[in-house]
Formats: structure tokens, sequence, C-alpha cells
């Protein structure tokens, strides 16, 4: 197959690896602009980016493809099938139509569950038990196309966002090579009417944790935004991350601190008691609550503040 790819972050990359792995040639490669990162803001190249120089690949970066001119390099790309993941960009028809073959998305939900931007965050803080890949034929909608394979995984109890992401980036790497020499004669399944929902994407303003709501709604989104945005709890005027938290029980007015030891600072919730076993403090590392509660004073009887 000659595939032209479009992919941005890790979980594309790990699909280009594969890709080329099985013996694909890739003429062309497209990725987002390099954008300013980590706390130098100096312009950093993205994963899939790095990989294809790496190959040797020809890399094409811009910064949007609603005109003819930003299209004429795909166009200039004799293709068989483009393949996207997490790519940034939203594909105009014309491109969609120009391989032989079209162009296929790997999805990392079960469509149709969760289409949009953030399908594995939403899929740990709804409290879904399993989640999957889906490897889609792209049309104009966004992730509504027929649907070419899908496998699922379970999520597991203490699945953070990083960890999921991990093992769907492999599975999406394992379905994707499966797919493409069987593409040709795979059959399309269109995507049901019934279970659409739509992962928007995450804000910083969804990192603030709420103690009125129940403590397994907040043990979620703890493990749903972690590595990003990180979960948020205002202490005493101090903004603290949130790394780590496990339910436990414990009643009492929500945001009360009602231990605060060795085992972590548990502060009741809505609904039960959210013990928190991994916190940062601006300009510190995360640390273990043992530690960070030796050099950050939290009491029994203290208070978080709750969201207004």
């Amino acid at each position: 197959m000659r595939v032209i790819f479009a992919g941005t972050p890790a979980f594309a990359a790990t699909a280009l690896e594969a890709i080329l792995a099985a013996g694909n040639v890739v003429p062309l490669v497209l990725t987002q602009p390099d954008r300013p990162a980590g706390r130098g803001m100096q312009l950093t190249a993205s994963a899939v980016k790095q990989l294809a120089l790496r190959h040797g690949l020809s890399v094409y970066q811009p910064v949007k493809l609603k005109d003819a001119e930003s299209q004429e390099p795909i166009k200039a790309v004799s293709a068989d099938v483009m393949v996207v993941a997490a790519y940034g960009l939203i594909l105009p028809q014309a491109l969609l139509n120009l391989p032989r073959l079209g162009c296929i998305n790997i999805h990392a939900s079960l469509l149709p569950r969760w289409r949009g931007a953030a399908p594995i965050q939403r899929a740990i803080e709804a409290g879904d038990r399993e989640t999957g890949v889906t490897i889609m034929q792209m049309d104009a909608g966004l992730d509504t196309g027929a649907m070419l394979k899908k496998r699922a995984i379970a999520i597991s109890p203490d699945d953070t966002a990083a960890t999921l992401h991990d093992r769907l980036a492999v599975l999406g790497a394992e379905l994707i090579v499966e797919v493409l020499p069987q593409l040709d004669g795979l059959a399309r399944m269109a995507q049901p009417d019934a279970g659409v929902s739509y992962a928007a994407k995450i804000g910083k303003a969804e990192a603030a944790l709420d103690w009125l709501s129940s403590a397994a709604q907040l043990e979620r989104q703890v493990r749903a935004f972690n590595p990003f945005p990180v979960a948020t709890a205002m202490f005493s005027g101090t903004s603290l991350k949130i790394w780590n938290a496990v339910v436990t029980q414990g009643t009492g007015e929500p945001g009360r601190v009602l231990a605060a030891d060795e085992e972590g600072i548990t502060v009741a919730c809505g609904e039960a008691a959210l013990c928190l076993r991994e916190l940062q403090k601006p300009g510190s590392r995360r640390l273990a609550a043992k530690d960070f509660l030796h050099g950050f004073a939290v009491r029994p009887g203290d208070a978080f503040s709750v969201l207004v």
C-alpha cells in the first residue's frame, strides 16, 4: 500500500510506526505545525514529525487545508489511501475523495459512542467498563463514517487517561495493519443511530473538583484528567493538583478534611469521601500524600473550597 499518513501526537506515531514496519510505503506525512512546549516554550515537533524524520519521510505541516494551494502537495502524491489518527485538522471533501480508497480514521472508542475530540477521557469520566478502537471510512461528518473494524478492551478500575491511551494506541496500530491489506474488499458497516454520544474537548475549567459531587464521580475525574489537565482542588488560597485518589468511607460537610495521615488526605464529598494520595503544589513536584504533608499543613477539620 502507498499510504499518506496524517497524525500528530504519540497515539498517531504508534500507528505510523506499525504501518511502516508492515512494509507499506509512506510517501507523505501530514502533521500539525511545530508548537511551543515545555518550560522554555521552545518550538517542538510533534511525535509524528519526529518519527517521520527518523525514517527519512517527507513531512508536510499545513496550517489549513481548505484552499487549493494547501491541498496541492497531497494531490501531487499518488496514494492508495490516507490514514488519519488524531491529526487535528478537518479534511475537506476534496481530500477525502482524493486517494483511490479514500481516507480511513483510527478512532479511540467503540463508535458511535464517544465521537469527537476526547473519547479516552470521557469514557473514564463516565465510568464505562469498556472502550476500544474503531477503524472508520471517513466522511464529512464528525466521526460518522462507516465502520470497517472495531475491537474492545476493558477499562481497568485504576486506568488513567495516560495508561488507557497507551493501550489503545497499541490496539489502533494492530488494527490498522490488519485492515490495510484487506481494504479493497472489506465490508463497510453504517454506524447505528442508537448509542451516539459526543466526547467534547477537555477544558482546563473542568479540572476543578466539586466536593458536592459523589466521591466515585470525583475519583473518575481524577483518573480521566491525568495527565491533562490534571484535577485541581483549592485549599487556603492555593490551587493543588490531584494526581491520584481513591474512594473511601466517610461522611461530613463536602470539602471538609476528615483525616490527614500517611494513607492520604480524606475529604468528605456529596456522597462518601475521597482519599487524596498524590498531590502537587505550585512550583513543586508531585508527591505521595505522606511526603506532601511534611511541607504543607493540612489537618482534620480544615476545609477545601467548595465551588460556587
